[in-house]
């Protein structure tokens, strides 16, 4: 599942694969904007149904919490 959750992220982020890793933070990408937030959190859920409560979602800074949040 966390392949799953990064090869998403990096479709989204729209950046080669391999740039996304479980250490991967917001700040470290700057196409992790909040628009491109708010695509992961609905795309999470339509594509992996993987569904994140939006008063935490929007806390999210880290591939690392998303994985917490997703329960991996």
């Amino acid at each position: 599942m966390k392949e799953k959750i990064i090869a998403l992220m990096e479709e989204i982020f729209q950046v080669p694969a391999g740039t996304v890793t479980e250490e991967t933070k917001a700040a470290d990408l700057e196409q992790w904007d909040s628009l491109a937030h708010v695509m992961l959190i609905g795309e999470l859920e339509s594509q992996l149904g993987i569904s994140i409560p939006l008063d935490e979602a929007v806390e999210i800074t880290s591939v690392a919490e998303i994985f917490e949040k997703a329960g991996i």
